[in-house]
């Protein structure tokens, strides 16, 4: 047992539910509310698995009490968007613990929407719209650890199930086709998948990351997601699955500059025409009206999409 080694570990708070509200002068009033995990890593924290000493154990109350701490002492525009508040949270805890060489801080939200009335946004009431999620990872890592004078930040955003559905301009057709093969050409199909995307930024300096327009990025990224599968025309040209994620993926990178890659996640959830005829009714291709969905099994489709030459910010 004792021979045994430790290839990773971390180690942290999960789960630490947190809401910021911001009560400006004029009575207008922002919400911020999040999930937020964060996890510690660093050599000297072996000794904590292998030998029980837990001298330079962080508790993950105190990371917990830390979240709150920093909701509370950071000036507000570092704590409303979701990728400068986990920036600022793994920052901290690098620079403050000498014996931490890795901060990862994920931040869950599913933003609050301002109620609005003739047009006009209700000053301190939200509602919540639409099921997907919004979620950001900071990683914090030292370069030269002990020393926190540098280091580099990783952020990782995205969204989660995101449900979409098209009843045409869908197509899988020129596929390989063998002994196994039983699936028909289908020139004209339902589409619907439930959307995982994210995005990538990388930088050594925290200044500079948090300067991004993560707020606006977020929303092009769903605009873009939507836009490309409901109304591009190359989508329809070429209509599978993996073209439509990369056209989504591509508009995105054109898009934001500060974008280092893209990732896409799209189970094929499937709509298939029921089998009509014993009735004598027709409905299946041009004829299909009548859809019964299939949960399981269902395609996936993942892709990482980059520029020929990676730009950084």
């Amino acid at each position: 047992m004792e021979n045994s080694i430790i290839k990773s570990q971390a180690y942290g708070k999960d789960r630490v539910r947190v809401v910021r509200v911001v009560r400006h002068a004029d009575g207008w009033q922002e919400i911020a509310d999040y999930w937020v995990c964060c996890l510690l890593s660093g050599e000297q924290f072996e000794t904590s698995y292998t030998k029980g000493d837990n001298k330079l154990v962080v508790a993950t109350d105190s990371q917990k009490n830390t979240v709150y701490y920093l909701a509370k002492t950071l000036p507000a525009e570092k704590v409303m968007v979701p990728e400068v508040f986990a920036s600022e949270v793994a920052s901290f805890m690098v620079k403050k613990y000498a014996h931490v060489t890795t901060c990862h801080v994920k931040v869950t939200t599913k933003p609050w929407e301002r109620m609005k009335f003739d047009n006009k946004g209700h000053a301190h009431s939200f509602y919540r719209e639409g099921k997907e999620t919004r979620w950001t990872e900071a990683y914090a890592t030292k370069t030269n650890p002990p020393s926190a004078e540098q280091f580099t930040v990783k952020v990782n955003s995205g969204f989660y199930d995101l449900e979409v559905l098209k009843t045409t301009n869908s197509s899988f057709v020129d596929f390989w086709r063998d002994e196994l093969t039983t699936l028909p050409d289908m020139p004209d199909r339902l589409l619907s998948t439930k959307v995982l995307c994210q995005w990538t930024f990388v930088s050594t300096d925290l200044e500079t990351l948090q300067q991004q327009p993560f707020d606006a990025i977020f929303a092009g990224a769903k605009r873009n997601t939507l836009d490309a599968f409901a109304n591009d025309p190359r989508a329809w040209v070429h209509a599978s699955v993996q073209s439509t994620l990369y056209i989504m993926a591509d508009r995105i990178l054109n898009d934001f500059a500060a974008v280092d890659d893209v990732y896409y996640a799209l189970p094929n959830i499937h709509y298939f025409p029921f089998d009509l005829s014993k009735f004598g009714l027709k409905n299946t291709q041009t004829d299909a009206e009548v859809y019964m969905p299939i949960a399981d099994p269902s395609g996936y489709i993942t892709a990482t999409i980059s520029r020929p030459s990676k730009g950084k910010f």
